[in-house]
């Protein structure tokens, strides 16, 4: 029997991922209040995009250990939480239609970095502290984006692709044409490292191919 993997995560793209690499995850959403813990770390003074995807994907894996402890007590589990870094800002979602608007046409002709911040816990190895043992790790992958017109801008925007993704773009869906080049990984990209998901499940004692189905 193939060891579980818990996805902490309602993205299709993530699941995706982890299907096409011949894992079939469980899938256990947190629902954690992403503007309550932003303003947290804000008022902490921890506002790096690097500290913010950090902290979310820490946030949204702890908020289900309990729950996988109970359900499947040998699983590895991993929530992923991915930002756009352009000049030192953490860019999520849009807000809206207009914010999408306005993102584009600063974001166009020119570079940023997708980072997404990885939290991976083994289920049934306790640490030092007497919990299960974790691993945090954010990855960046620069990103090039095509110098779209404003007509082009509105057509993508107006598709409401650009609203359910961090960035306000994807590389998978209808937004890969104006992503011109990337340096790193590109699974990194659509929202979860497949590379960096495989060493830190190596460091916390696990084989990959122990997680294939």
């Amino acid at each position: 029997m193939p060891r579980p993997l818990v996805l902490a995560s309602a993205s299709p793209a993530r699941l995706t991922l982890l299907r096409n690499a011949g894992i079939e995850p469980v899938v256990r959403v947190s629902g954690v209040d992403e503007d309550a813990i932003e303003a947290r770390l804000a008022a902490e003074g921890r506002t790096t995009p690097s500290d913010v995807c950090a902290a979310l994907a820490e946030a949204k894996a702890e908020a289900v250990v309990p729950q996988v402890r109970d359900e499947l007590p040998d699983a590895v589990l991993v929530a992923c939480d991915s930002v756009l870094d352009l000049d030192g800002r953490a860019l999520g979602k849009p807000a809206d239609a207009d914010e999408a608007v306005e993102r584009w046409r600063t974001m166009r002709g020119r570079t940023g970095v997708l980072r997404t911040g990885h939290h991976v816990v083994r289920i049934d190895r306790l640490g030092v502290a007497g919990g299960p043992v974790r691993l945090t790790e954010v990855v960046s992958t620069v990103v090039r984006f095509a110098d779209l017109d404003d007509d082009a801008i509105a057509a993508y925007v107006a598709t409401g692709e650009p609203l359910r993704v961090a960035g306000a773009f994807t590389i998978d869906g209808i937004g890969g044409p104006f992503v011109e080049e990337l340096q790193g990984d590109h699974s990194n990209v659509v929202g979860l490292s497949l590379p960096s998901l495989r060493v830190a499940v190596d460091q916390l004692g696990v084989r990959w191919t122990e997680l294939w189905t």
